[in-house]
């Protein structure tokens, strides 16, 4: 046990001191607060100059209710009524002066025109706008000189009213439903993450001991199964300072700008008040998706002797993970679905879908129960297994580029 120990205390340290560590925790501790500051920053970047858009009215009638209708629905941009030649205003144009020209007339059916100049129309935003204020009014116009009231106008283009009441006492309301989607949403997230990131490192370092041949000293002083769940350990106790120092970090941040963090995708992320029972699923799917990925991982990181080869051999398990992120993704707003429901009982799945589930919808703990029992089964499986690849994969050097390795480094342990 003590061997275990060692070997878990140096990896841990180990990758602990190396600068991708120090750089990758750098970079996503600043996107981290890069995004709770992220309207800050684009106010501080645009600055107090609004888009000054001119206007030549060649109707002597729409300038007025254009910019009415703009300042309700706009802060970024400022409507100038210009009365020079139209080839004067485009020149103000190309130096910048204004950002755009709209020219606007009454045609002969009475409905108001418009023409945008541009040095570019990428920005597609302002031509939206500019064009959703004119539609609305021509319905106006239209409307009026049809004589049909605008109030009438106006009820008739408000939003239907569409409650949605769920009849099972049990089943989540919506805001319950955006609460626990947001919370779900990062959970997921941290776990695709972590599997990729720590998965990938663990079947690095195996490779990189065995490509300096420092392999052989440490399966002649401790036996590859200790070494293999020792590396599996310290990778894991890498991964959780790392995340804990993210959350941390997220939490402060987050409780620091609580009043600003309104409106748009954090009505619709929101993480309030969501239960206790969420975290701990979350806690427990977490653990265990970890260790079932890092099992497989050291397992064929062992087969290969150069840290070149790594990637091709870990394919199909981040095929695995991504397949997984990818449905879990279409399982947020499709949780009841046949295949989300049927793919949360697979070993390699249920980390995400079953805790999708559990998050989104009222599971009953039997499922839960059942899937959790299938996910120990597979990593004890797995370890079984893994801990004989090991093994024999340890001693085998070479091009390794194929899992067929896997049957050649089980029988070299069969004969030790």
């Amino acid at each position: 046990m003590n061997k275990f120990w060692i070997i878990l205390s140096h990896t841990y340290i180990t990758r602990l001191k190396t600068k991708s560590f120090y750089i990758s925790t750098a970079i996503i501790l600043l996107f981290i607060i890069g995004m709770a500051n992220f309207q800050s920053i684009i106010d501080t970047l645009s600055g107090d100059d609004k888009n000054k858009i001119a206007i030549l009215d060649e109707s002597g009638e729409l300038f007025a209710p254009l910019q009415a209708g703009i300042a309700s629905n706009s802060d970024d941009m400022e409507l100038v009524l210009v009365d020079e030649s139209e080839d004067d205003v485009k020149e103000l144009v190309k130096e910048g002066t204004y950002k755009a020209l709209v020219v606007t007339e009454i045609n002969d059916e009475q409905l108001p025109e418009a023409t945008y100049y541009s040095n570019n129309i990428t920005e597609t935003g302002i031509q939206t706008n500019l064009e959703q204020q004119l539609q609305q009014l021509k319905i106006a116009i239209a409307t009026q000189a049809a004589g049909v009231d605008q109030d009438t106008i106006t009820e008739i283009y408000e939003p239907v009213t569409f409650q949605k009441v769920a009849l099972d006492e049990s089943a989540k309301t919506n805001e319950e439903l955006s609460q626990a989607r947001g919370i779900v949403y990062i959970m997921l997230f941290i776990l695709y993450m972590a599997v990729l990131m720590y998965g990938t490192m663990i079947a690095t370092d195996v490779a990189t001991e065995k490509s300096s041949r420092v392999m052989e000293i440490l399966v002649s002083s401790a036996s590859p199964v200790t070494h293999m769940f020792a590396k599996i350990s310290g990778i894991a106790l890498l991964g959780l300072t790392q995340i804990s120092l993210f959350v941390v970090v997220g939490y402060t941040v987050v409780q620091s700008k609580k009043d600003e963090l309104t409106g748009g995708i954090f009505d619709y992320f929101g993480i309030q008040d969501t239960a206790p029972s969420v975290y701990i699923y979350g806690i427990v799917f977490f653990l265990l998706g970890y260790l079932l990925y890092a099992t497989l991982a050291a397992m064929l990181g062992s087969l290969v002797s150069r840290v070149e080869d790594v990637q091709q051999l870990i394919t199909p398990m981040t095929l695995l993970v991504v397949a997984a992120f990818l449905l879990a993704m279409f399982g947020l707003s499709m949780p009841e679905s046949t295949i989300v429901t049927v793919t949360s009982f697979i070993p390699f799945f249920t980390p995400m879908l079953m805790f999708l589930r559990v998050g989104m919808l009222d599971v009953p703990f039997w499922e839960v129960a059942i899937s959790i029992g299938l996910l120990i089964a597979t990593i004890t499986l797995l370890a079984l297994i893994g801990a004989r690849v090991y093994k024999g994969g340890v001693l085998m050097y070479g091009r390794s580029s194929s899992l067929k390795d896997m049957k050649k480094a089980i029988e070299l342990t069969k004969k030790e």
